[in-house]
C-alpha cells in the first residue's frame, strides 16, 4: 500500500512544492512551509513509553507505528513522530528502528542507514569543530588555548570502545599531544541541539553557545569565539528540515532528529512535533527506552521547552520482558509462567506510577508475541482491571493495522473523555541538587543520590553559576530504574550513583553520568553486523 511521497504530502496538508525529493520515497519538508504553520492551533499529542526494556523485546517503535496503522483504519487524520536510527545500534545490538513485521516504516533500510544524510552532518559538524581546535592549539593562536582543558569530544556514527580515550597530536609536527576521546554522534551536544531549537536563528545562537574548550587562564571557549556558527550552519542547513516517509499502509511519518535516552534527551526533534501537531488533530511521538528515561525528559525538558501539553500517555509492556524481570531466564520465556508475569508486573505498576505523577492519562498496550498463552494474557487484563487501568492488546507485528484497532479505538476514546493536566515533576529553578533527589525517589525508586568527590566539586561550581537552572538530562543505563543494570524489577536499598557532571551551554543541560554508563557504547560479542552476513545484502 506503497503510495508516491507526493501524495502522503498531500494528504496531511504539505503541497508538492514544499517537499525536496530524496529519490522516490524519502522527502524533506521545507523550512518556508514550517514557518507558514506557527499561527495554526496544536492539535492533541500523544506519548509513547515503555517498561525497563529488556532483551525480549518490548515494541515501542512498533507500537507507536501501529497506533498510526489503527487510526488510518479508523479513517482518523493523525501524524507519527519518530527518532532517526543511528548507525551504532543499527550494526551493533538492537538492530534497525523502523518498527518490525506489518508494523513498519519504509523504505526501513534506507532509514536505518544513510536516510538523508542529517546524522552524518551532525557528525561534520563536531569534527570540524574539534578540528579548528587543534589548528589554534597548534598555530599557537591569540585565544591561547589549553591543549589539556579541550572538552569537546570528536563523534562517529559507530560502537567503537577503543575509541572512548585517545591521545591526539603525537606526531612530532602536529601540536603538542593531547587527550581526547570520541562520543556516539547522537549523545552530542549538536545533536540535541537539532532536538531542542524552535527555529534556524535559535539553533545559530544555541551553536554559538557551545563551550568546546578552556584557556590556559580558564576562560570558556566557546564555538562564536571560534567564528565557526556559519559553517556549521552550512552544513546543517538541509539538516534543520524535517523529514517525510510512510508506514507500509501509507500512512505519513516525520522522522528527524535522533539523540539516545539513556546519554541524551532520546526524544524527535521539537521541529518535527510541532509541525504533526499543526498538520493533524492527533500526533503521535516516541520517548526512548522505558518512561524514567525517554519519557520523563520529555516531560521534563522537551514539552516545558516548547510549551507542549501532552494529552496521554501509551505506557508498552509485553509478556516476554515481565516474565524476564519476574526472574525467567532468557531461554526460557516461550514457556507459560503466570507465577514470573505476576512478580514481573511491578515493573509496569512503578512505571505507571511515575507517569500518572505527571497528572496525565495513562492507557496500558500489551504487544503481542505469538509465544503468549491465553492464561497470561488474562493475568495481564486482571491486573489491569485491579488497576483501574484501561488496557489494549495489539498484534500488529503480523497483523498490521487491523491488529491495532483496539489500541486506536481506546487512544480515541480517552483523547474525547478524559482531561490532561499536565505538569512537570518538578522547575528548573529548584536547582540541580534538590531536582536530581527528586527524581532519584520519584522516578528511580532511590533512597538518594550519592556523589562523587569530583561531583561534589562540578556541583558546587554549577550552583555558583547560571547553569543551575539548566535541564538536567540524567544519563543512565536503561536496563534497569536503577542506575545498575544487572538490577531488574523494582530494584530496593539502592542509590543514585553520580560520578561527574557535564554541562552543556548551548543545550542548556546539566548532564549527570551515573553508574557506569558511557558515552560511547561498545560492540556485543556477536554484532548485528556479523550477522547480516548470512543474508542478501541488496
Amino acid at each position: 500500500m506503497i503510495k508516491d511521497i507526493f501524495s502522503v504530502g498531500e494528504e496531511i496538508g504539505i503541497p508538492h512544492e514544499a517537499l525536496i525529493p530524496y529519490g522516490r520515497d524519502i522527502a524533506k519538508i521545507s523550512r518556508n512551509f514550517q514557518e507558514s504553520l506557527k499561527d495554526k492551533p496544536y492539535g492533541k499529542l500523544v506519548l509513547v513509553t515503555a517498561i525497563t526494556p529488556t532483551k525480549a523485546g518490548e515494541g515501542k517503535t512498533t507500537t507507536s507505528i501501529a497506533l498510526s496503522e489503527g487510526l488510518g483504519r479508523l479513517k482518523q487524520k493523525a501524524l507519527l513522530c519518530l527518532r532517526e536510527p543511528a548507525l551504532g545500534p543499527v550494526f551493533g545490538l538492537k538492530g534497525g528502528a523502523t518498527g518490525g513485521g506489518l508494523a513498519s516504516i519504509y523504505p526501513s533500510e534506507e532509514i536505518n542507514l544513510h536516510f538523508t544524510g542529517d546524522i552524518h552532518a551532525l557528525t561534520s559538524v563536531v569534527d570540524l569543530i574539534s578540528a579548528v581546535i587543534d589548528n589554534e592549539i597548534y598555530r599557537n593562536s591569540e585565544l591561547n588555548i589549553d591543549p589539556d582543558k579541550v572538552i569537546l569530544k570528536r563523534v562517529l556514527d559507530v560502537n567503537d570502545r577503543a575509541l572512548r580515550e585517545v591521545e591526539v597530536a603525537r606526531g612530532t609536527k602536529d601540536g603538542p599531544a593531547h587527550n581526547s576521546g570520541f562520543e556516539i554522534t547522537v549523545a552530542s551536544e549538536p545533536m540535541a541541539l537539532l532536538c531542542l531549537a524552535e527555529s534556524a536563528d535559535d539553533l545559530l545562537k544555541r551553536i554559538g553557545a557551545m563551550v568546546v574548550a578552556y584557556t590556559r587562564d580558564d576562560r570558556p571557549i566557546t564555538v562564536k569565539d571560534l567564528k565557526l556558527t556559519h559553517a556549521c550552519m552550512r552544513l546543517l542547513k538541509h539538516a534543520l528540515e524535517v523529514n517525510l516517509v510512510q508506514t507500509l499502509e501509507g500512512n505519513p511519518v516525520l522522522v528527524h532528529g535522533g539523540p539516545f535516552a539513556n546519554i541524551a534527551h532520546g526524544c524527535n526533534s521539537l521541529l518535527a512535533t510541532e509541525m504533526a501537531l499543526r498538520l493533524a488533530p492527533i500526533t503521535i511521538t516516541e520517548a526512548g527506552f522505558g518512561s524514567d528515561l525517554g519519557a520523563e525528559k520529555f516531560l521534563d525538558i522537551v514539552a516545558p521547552l516548547g510549551k507542549l501539553h501532552p494529552d496521554l500517555v501509551v505506557l508498552v509492556a509485553t509478556i516476554r520482558a515481565l516474565k524476564l524481570h519476574g526472574g525467567v531466564p532468557f531461554s526460557d520465556l516461550s514457556i507459560p509462567n503466570t507465577e514470573a508475569l505476576k512478580r514481573g508486573l511491578t515493573n509496569l505498576e512503578v512505571h505507571y506510577e511515575n507517569m500518572s505523577k505527571y497528572s496525565l492519562p495513562v492507557i496500558l498496550n500489551l504487544n503481542l508475541f505469538a509465544s503468549d498463552s491465553e492464561e497470561e494474557i488474562q493475568v495481564m487484563k486482571e491486573w489491569a482491571n485491579a488497576h483501574h487501568l484501561e488496557m489494549a492488546v495489539t498484534d500488529s507485528f503480523r497483523k498490521g493495522g487491523e491488529g491495532a484497532l483496539e489500541l486506536a479505538n481506546l487512544v480515541l476514546k480517552n483523547l474525547k473523555e478524559k482531561e490532561s493536566h499536565f505538569k512537570p515533576l518538578f522547575e528548573n529553578e529548584l536547582g540541580i541538587r534538590k531536582r536530581l533527589e527528586i527524581l532519584s525517589r520519584e522516578i528511580y525508586r532511590a533512597d538518594g543520590v550519592i556523589y562523587s568527590e569530583k561531583a561534589e566539586e562540578q556541583l558546587k561550581e554549577i550552583e555558583e553559576s547560571g547553569a543551575n537552572h539548566y535541564s538536567l538530562c540524567v544519563a543512565k543505563t536503561p536496563a534497569s530504574l536503577s542506575d545498575d543494570p544487572k538490577l531488574l524489577g523494582v530494584p530496593k536499598n539502592h542509590y543514585l550513583h553520580v560520578r561527574e557532571f557535564i554541562v552543556k551551554h548551548g543545550a542548556r543541560f546539566v548532564v549527570p553520568l551515573s553508574g557506569n554508563i558511557v558515552t560511547m557504547p561498545g560492540l556485543p560479542k556477536i554484532p548485528m553486523a556479523k550477522k547480516m552476513e548470512d543474508e542478501p545484502w541488496e
